[in-house]
This record gives structure tokens, C-alpha cells and sequence, in this order.
């Protein structure tokens, strides 16, 4: 670690396979009991009792997405054309139009920057507010992610994990460089506060997450041995306590088999609950209905999802956002429309189910993308002729919900969308923004498991997107 720096519940028989697996991953840290342990009383609440953070892996280019440059150079420009929005006076790209008709309730931020060209680094920036510790630090290094914190603090009720990781990928997809990315999970806060991570595709018709799909009903005697075996791997567990990252009490283990074997525990992951016409709202992919996954999940108090962009492995040239070639045309057709028809869809159904004003939404990727078109970066991967390379000196952002202003812009980037033109905003202040709307102080001092203290957060929260 860096220096200083109750309603009674039916419960549904589970299957050999999904106790011995909860178990036996629990041995290590990694697994459910330890997810949901450990929950100490929060400080003080904030207006968001959840959030919600979509993230753009690879680096969304700014200038073709929420900061069109119209009056720049073609080279720099790009191809894209800027549009009204409801909010007079702003304007975004010509491809996210349902986003352009919701932006009186979006907070746009123009000016976030830092100067970590590497994505798996950049995004522990982005995800932690603070840079990596140190040039080859282990994940076990790494600052906590805001899920991570919100677990450790106790935010979160029932028997649902505090933070959950969404990361879906499809067979033989793109590279995973995302799983490579540092700042994710607790770093030296401990396994016990890593996220549950779910790989699987949503979109899918047999769509599970690991083994949760529900059993049928079987004999009370049939639980029973299940909890039995429970005790068994308990008493595994006491015979190798003396393992780091073995943490999990009796009492964690008891709130795991609740959790695998509660149904209405079980039903957060089961989209085929959901009507079909909101499942077509957030679009029958894997990100749209990931997104529907992570709404379904805080509105049963999961305090926070990360939902990744997809592996989706389309092409060999740009994956992600990380549009070193194609910057144009998968923006255009498969990049833009998947996250203007998802986003818009979260904001409309969280305020139709009366939780926008609770639930924190926050769109942002580690970087941007090169001003000029073709440009190629020390330390990026280059760029094709319709591509743009890797930028961290100017990028945006955009929040929404529980405690943020909408219809408002901070900060901007200039003429060549290059730089930040006024008020310069570190991943800092967009992590304190977060915490602040959470309810969690960013200059409070945190432990790690050694006991040593830190300062959460140095950045400043960013007043003129908050309510």
C-alpha cells in the first residue's frame, strides 16, 4: 500500500455443485462470503443510495462523441457533425441522439486529464482516483475501487454482495486487456471487499450467472444436508485460517448459502423476469442487457455495478473503444448506438421506477483519443489512417441521478480538442464527486489489513455538477 496516502425469506434448495463451489472459492477470499462480509456503519448517507458506473474500456474519442469540434481543422474534426440538445446551447454528436433529448438531466464534464497513456494503468486512475502506487505494483497494491470502499463501510443490505463487477466477454473474443487493468477490485482493503464478478452474456437466452438459476423444490431434508456440507467446508476453512486471504467467519458463510439459496436473492439475476419490451429498450446485446442487469441489481440494493464494455471481439482493428483504426465507422454503427439506446434507457427506467434521485450514473472511460486523425503518440499503439491513438491530456465524462445537477457542463478542452481550455479536472475530483454523492467523505483515512492509514481520496468534489 502506498504511504499516507427483515421480512423472512423462503429459501430455495441450491445443488451440490453451487455449495461446494461458494465454498471452496471462499477458502481463499475470493469467493461470496468474503464478498459480503465485514460491513462496518457508514458515516453519513448521501443523496445516491447506489450507483451505477458504465464504463467505455479502450478510451472514447471526446471530439466524435460529447465535444465536437465543428470549427477545427477537418484532420481534427473527424467526420461527425454536432447536434441540439434539450439543453440550449449544448451540444454532442451527431450519434447519440436519445442522449442529446435527456441531456437536461445529464452532468457533462469536458475537461477531465491526466497523463497515463496506458490503458491498464489509466484505468486505476479513473476507477480509484489515484495513480498506481508504484511501476509494477501487484493488484494486491492497487487503491480501492469504489465498490470496495462502499463494502467496506457497510453500504448495501440483504444478502446481495456490495459490488459487482460486470465484465461479459463471447467466445473467442478480443484481447481481454481489461482483465489486466489495475484498480478494479480492493486492492489493500482485501479480498474480502472484491467485487463478484459475472462474465457471462446477458443477452443470451440461457443466460446464468454461475449457479444461481433456481432448483426446484426438494425435500426440506435435501437442504439440510446441503447446509451440512456447509459446516464441512467450514471446518476446511478453520484448517487453513492461517492462509492471508482467508478472512470469511461462520456468520459469512451462513449469509453466502443465504444468498445462493434465497430466491428472491436468485431472481436479481433472472432477466427473463423483465418484459420484453424493456429487454428490446436497452437493445438485445451484450451491453444493453448488462445494463438492464446492474438496474435490476441496485434496485434490490446492491450499492454499486460496474458494467464494462464487452468483450465483443468484432473485429481485429478496433475492439472496444480503443478505435486505433475504424474510429469512424464502428463509432457510427457499433459503438455509439449501443450505449445512446442503453444509457437513455437506464435514465428513463430508473425515474419511471422513482430511483434516478437515488441511484448515481456515471459514464466515463480511462482516456480519449488523439485531436488529430491518424495521429500516432509516444507510448500509444499508433493509429491507422482512420483511427485515432491514445489521449489522456483531454477526455469527458458524464454523470446523472442521485445528487447531480443536470443540464450542466463543466469545464472545457480547446479548439482542437487537445487540452483542457478551463478548469482542469483530475480522475481526483471525479472520485471525490463520487464518494461525496455516496455519502463517503473522500478526505476520511482508511486502514489497510495492517492497520496502516491513508487518505481516501485527494481530489476535490466538483461543485458545479452537484445539487
Amino acid at each position: 500500500m502506498p504511504t499516507a496516502c427483515p421480512t423472512h425469506r423462503r429459501r430455495e434448495p441450491l445443488d451440490r455443485r453451487a455449495v461446494l463451489q461458494a465454498g471452496a472459492a471462499s477458502l481463499f477470499g475470493l469467493g461470496l462470503p468474503g464478498l459480503l462480509a465485514a460491513r462496518a456503519a457508514s458515516p453519513r448517507r448521501g443523496p445516491a443510495k447506489a450507483c451505477i458506473v458504465l464504463f467505455m474500456w479502450g478510451g472514447p474519442a471526446q471530439q466524435d462523441t460529447w465535444d465536437l469540434k465543428p470549427d477545427a481543422p477537418a484532420d481534427y474534426r473527424g467526420e461527425f457533425k454536432p447536434i441540439a440538445t434539450k439543453v440550449p446551447g449544448v451540444q454532442i454528436g451527431e450519434h447519440l441522439p436519445l442522449l442529446a433529448s435527456r441531456m437536461d438531466r445529464l452532468a457533462l464534464i469536458r475537461s477531465l486529464t491526466h497523463d497515463d497513456v496506458n490503458h491498464t494503468t489509466a484505468t486505476h486512475y479513473q476507477l480509484t482516483g489515484r495513480k498506481l502506487p508504484r511501476p509494477g505494483a501487484q493488484r494486491s497494491e492497487d487503491w480501492p475501487s469504489y465498490g470496495a470502499v462502499l463494502s467496506r463501510f457497510g453500504h448495501g443490505k440483504g444478502p446481495l454482495p456490495a459490488f459487482v463487477s460486470m465484465m461479459p466477454k463471447v467466445p473467442n473474443g478480443a484481447p481481454r486487456f481489461v482483465e489486466e487493468s489495475h484498480g478494479q477490485g480492493a486492492g489493500w482493503l482485501g479480498p474480502l471487499h472484491d467485487p463478484m464478478r459475472i462474465d457471462a452474456d446477458a443477452s443470451l437466452p440461457g443466460y446464468t450467472v454461475g449457479d444461481f438459476a433456481l432448483s426446484a423444490d426438494v425435500p426440506l431434508v435435501r437442504t439440510e444436508q446441503r447446509r451440512t456440507l456447509l459446516d464441512r467446508l467450514d471446518a476446511q476453512r478453520r484448517a487453513l485460517e492461517a492462509h492471508p486471504g482467508v478472512q470469511a467467519s461462520d456468520g459469512h458463510y451462513t449469509r453466502a448459502f443465504d444468498l445462493l439459496a434465497t430466491r428472491d436473492a436468485a431472481e436479481a439475476f433472472d432477466l427473463s423476469r423483465e418484459p420484453a419490451a424493456v429487454r428490446e429498450r436497452y437493445g438485445m446485446n451484450i451491453h444493453g442487457q448488462s445494463v438492464l442487469q446492474a438496474r435490476r441489481l441496485v434496485e434490490r440494493g446492491v450499492p454499486l455495478v460496474t458494467v464494462f464494455w464487452p468483450n465483443d471481439g468484432i473485429t481485429n482493428v478496433s475492439v472496444y473503444w480503443d478505435t486505433h483504426s475504424r474510429n469512424f465507422i464502428d463509432l457510427k454503427t457499433r459503438l455509439c448506438p449501443v450505449t445512446d439506446q442503453a444509457f437513455s434507457a437506464l435514465l428513463d427506467d430508473l425515474d419511471a421506477r422513482g430511483l434516478l434521485d437515488e441511484t448515481l450514473v456515471v459514464w466515463t472511460g480511462e482516456m480519449g483519443r488523439t485531436p488529430r486523425v491518424g495521429q500516432a503518440v509516444v507510448g500509444g499503439a499508433g493509429a491507422g489512417k482512420d483511427g485515432r491513438d491514445h489521449w489522456p491530456s483531454v477526455f469527458s465524462a458524464v454523470l446523472a441521478g442521485g445528487g447531480v445537477r443536470g443540464g450542466v457542463v463543466h469545464g472545457s478542452s480547446d479548439r482542437y480538442a487537445a487540452y483542457p481550455a478551463t478548469q482542469p479536472t483530475p480522475p481526483a475530483d471525479l472520485a471525490a464527486t463520487v464518494y461525496h454523492c455516496l455519502g463517503i467523505d473522500p478526505e476520511m483515512t482508511v486502514y489497510d489489513r495492517q492497520g496502516r492509514p491513508a487518505t481516501l481520496c485527494e481530489g476535490t468534489p466538483i461543485r458545479a455538477v452537484l445539487r
